[in-house]
């Protein structure tokens, strides 16, 4: 019985395969499935940032005095107050110089290297209940309240783009480039050289 079922499951294949043969010969439109996608639907989830120059960051204003308004609503229950530590996450405050020890503390302030990292973190990914909901004015608020507990934007301070991407942060220098043979890699986008092993 087994058999039979193959049987008619190859016979029904054919015969799909072949009437759809036949209606494209006889010039039956081709189906078009979906919608296309306009350039209002890319550009909606196209919020790529450039972190070492901050191209790409949206326009927007958000203050230190802002964000900390907006951290004690939206942040403190899992970051604890003043970004110190919470119910769900360590400290973003503090560790300033500390990747020159043993003793790392791994904070925005100590390992980001440019600041629209936080930005686009921030952006992407926060609140954990509800990411990608804040506006890009809470945003930078929130960006600014971090940072400036971090001793890198002043009391009173304010970011947009370009005042976001002239900070210096302080681990900016602090990577190193992995020149390693074996851990190159070289961008192609088209035309590309096949992989050599």
């Amino acid at each position: 019985m087994r058999s039979l079922d193959i049987i008619s499951a190859v016979a029904a294949a054919a015969v799909f395969c072949a009437a759809s043969s036949l209606a494209q010969a006889a010039g039956a439109p081709d189906l078009k499935l979906g919608t296309p996608v306009s350039a209002a639907d890319i550009a909606a989830i196209d919020i790529d940032i450039s972190t070492s120059d901050g191209v790409g960051l949206p326009p927007g204003k958000g203050t230190v005095a802002d964000g900390a308004k907006i951290y004690a609503e939206k942040c403190v229950e899992c970051h604890g107050e003043k970004a110190a530590g919470g119910s769900m996450y360590g400290s973003m405050v503090g560790g300033v110089g500390s990747f020159l020890t043993d003793k790392r503390k791994l904070t925005p302030g100590s390992m980001y290297p440019y600041a629209p990292i936080l930005f686009d973190y921030i952006r992407r990914a926060m609140p954990m209940t509800a990411p990608q909901s804040l506006t890009n004015e809470e945003v930078y608020a929130l960006s600014a309240y971090i940072l400036n507990l971090n001793g890198l934007v002043p009391d009173g301070g304010s970011l947009d783009a370009k005042t976001m991407a002239a900070i210096e942060m302080p681990n900016r220098n602090g990577f190193i480039v992995d020149d390693r043979p074996d851990a190159k890699a070289v961008r192609c986008m088209k035309d590309c050289p096949p992989i050599k092993d």
